[in-house]
Order: structure tokens, then sequence, then C-alpha cells
């Protein structure tokens, strides 16, 4: 064979070769051309998936800031509040309490009054013990001087010597200490039976007018008791009365005027004094009774407003629960984002990272 087709032949065989070795290197170096650009576009990916979920990121925690900032506020407004009204509950329930220790102190001075019997039949011959004088000083040591008056005018223009103030019913009584005891005087000096017949005539007559004139006078419809009292100065003048004029003694009550002396005069006003005492407390009583009242309002008030303060405390630590729930999530899904590698199973980490990107970040207990 001619040596120079042998070489022509080798030659065109190495320019096939070259040419498959060139045509192979070709799609080598444009394969890995394309494998550089789908990893290029890959890492694109990543970063932009990566500074989409920083941004994310970044606007919940400023979210999550305001948001904690708006609850510091509501829950600091709240307490101002809840404050202010219980320490305003607590000085209404303080004064209440005052009005109750005035009502009880009133209680304790109507309790400690005791006032003691006078020598009621000191000097009671002297014409000054009688009358107006034994009845004052009676008066004045067994009642309040709010509970009595003096030389009382009534509606009818008459005047009493006294008018005791008792509560309706049964009213005030009026106490008339003006005594004929010249008649008395008359029947004690009769030396015998005939003046003493006499006398004792004129004492009856005297007594009878007397009585009339209180009733008349005295006993007043709708302003004053239906009772009135007729003071004998001296338990001399009563004992008589009552053991030698008993008729007179019945006569008056019919005529609804009791007759009373010192001794019985002074038990009268300690049973009024005893209805005055029991007046003023069932007053008292309400008044303490309607302090509590206000008081167990202002406690029922106030526990409302507790009951409502716990709950906001117990809203507000729940919402702070949930609030940590959620950055510990937050902080889970960044974690495992960081920890994202790029060799082996890239596609597959990029396709989970995606779809965590794609889940709610907020999520309820």
């Amino acid at each position: 064979m001619d040596p120079a087709l042998v070489y022509a032949l080798i030659a065109l065989a190495a320019a096939a070769v070259a040419a498959g070795l060139a045509a192979a290197m070709l799609r080598q170096m444009r394969r890995l051309r394309d494998d550089s650009a789908s990893f290029g576009r890959t890492v694109d990916s990543v970063l932009r998936g990566q500074g989409e979920l920083t941004g994310r990121l970044d606007q919940l925690s400023t979210d999550s800031a305001a948001r904690e900032a708006k609850l510091g506020h509501i829950l600091s407004e709240r307490l101002e509040h809840s404050s202010a009204r219980t320490a305003e509950s607590l000085g209404e329930l303080r004064k209440h309490l005052h009005v109750i220790d005035q009502a009880q102190k009133n209680i304790t001075e109507l309790s400690g009054q005791v006032v003691g019997l006078q020598d009621i039949l000191s000097n009671k011959q002297a014409r000054g013990a009688f009358g107006n004088v034994q009845l004052r000083d009676l008066v004045r040591s067994a009642l309040p001087p709010s509970a009595f008056q003096f030389e009382a005018t009534l509606s009818n223009g008459r005047r009493a010597d006294c008018l005791i103030r008792l509560p309706m019913p049964p009213g005030p009584i009026a106490v008339d200490a003006k005594f004929p005891l010249e008649s008395f005087e008359a029947l004690r000096a009769a030396p015998d039976e005939l003046q003493r017949g006499q006398a004792a005539s004129g004492f009856r007559r005297d007594i009878l007018k007397h009585v009339k004139d209180i009733a008349e006078r005295y006993i007043v419809p709708g302003e004053t008791a239906e009772s009135a009292l007729m003071f004998l100065p001296s338990e001399a003048i009563y004992a008589e009365l009552h053991a030698s004029f008993t008729e007179l003694v019945q006569q008056s009550y019919r005529a609804r005027v009791w007759i009373v002396s010192p001794t019985t005069l002074m038990a009268t006003l300690n049973t009024v004094r005893a209805v005055l005492q029991d007046a003023n407390m069932r007053k008292q009583a309400e008044v303490i009774q309607g302090e509590v009242h206000k008081m167990l309002e202002d406690v029922a008030r106030l526990d409302t407003r507790a009951r409502n303060l716990q709950r906001h405390f117990r809203q507000a630590g729940e919402d702070l629960d949930q609030i940590l729930t959620s950055t510990e999530k937050i902080d889970r899904r960044g974690r495992a984002i960081v920890d994202i590698g790029l060799g082996e199973g890239a596609d597959e980490a990029i396709e989970g990272t995606q779809a965590t990107l794609r889940m709610p970040i907020t999520e309820s207990r």
C-alpha cells in the first residue's frame, strides 16, 4: 500500500477522532454551563427567599414590639383607673365607718345617762317648793333638755307649765302644776268636823274644776297626747286625795287627767326617758342600718372591680404566653433555614424551605 495513502488514512482517522473529542468536549462544556446557570438561579432563589424571610422577621419583630407597647399602655391605664376607683371606694368606706362610729357614740351616751333620784320632798312645807319649782327640778333632773319645754304655748293659745315632747303616738304631754293649795290648807286647818266637811266640799269642788280646766286647755287633738298630767307638789296631798277622795281620782281618770305626786312623776319621767331613749336608739339603728347597707354595696362594688382586675391580669398573661409561643416558632423556623445545606439533596431542602415559608408564621395555641 502506498505510504501516502496510509498517512492520509491515519490523518483522516486522527481528524475524525479529534472532531469527536472536540464535539464531546463541546457538549460537556455546554452541560457544565447549563449546570452552572441552574446552580446560580438556585442560589439566587435561596438568597431571595432568605431576604424575604428576613423582612418578614423584621416586620414581625416590629409588630410584636408595637403590640407589647400597646398592651403595656392598656394595662397601665387599667391599673391606674382601678387603683383610683379602689381608693375612692375605700374613702367612701371610711366615711361610712366614721358615721357608724358617731352613731355608736350617741347610743353609748344615751345608754350611759343615769340620773339618780333627788331629794324630792326636801323643804316640802315651804311654799317655794310647791308648784313650778318642784316640777322644773324634777323634769330637769330626769330628762334631757330637748325632751321638754317650760311655759310652752299651744295652738289654742293656752300655756302649759311644762310640755314633755314624746314622739307620735302618743305625742307631747302637758303637765300642769297650778294646784289649789289653799283648799288643802283649809282642810288641814279645820278645827272640827263641821268645818272639815265644808273644807272637804271646797277641796272637792276646786279639784274637779281644775281637772276640767286641764282637760279643756291642754288636751288638743292632733297636737298633744290624749291625756295630761296634774302635778301635786306634796306626797301628803297625794295620799290624802287617794285615801279620802277616791271618787275624784276616778273622775280625773275618766277625763284623761292623770294625777301625779313628786314620786310618781319621777317614775313617769323615767318611763318617758326610756321611751325617748328607745326612739333615739331606733333612729340611730336606722342610721347604722342605712350606713351598713351602703357599706355592703361598696364592698360588693369593690369585689366586682377586684374580680375585673383579676380577669384583666389573667387575659394579659394569656396574651403574653401566646406571644412567647409565636416567638419560639419563629426561632425554630429561622434555625431550620440557617441549617439548610447546598450539597446533595439541595433541591429537596430548597423545596422544604419554600414550603416552610409558605406556612403562616403566627398560629394559635
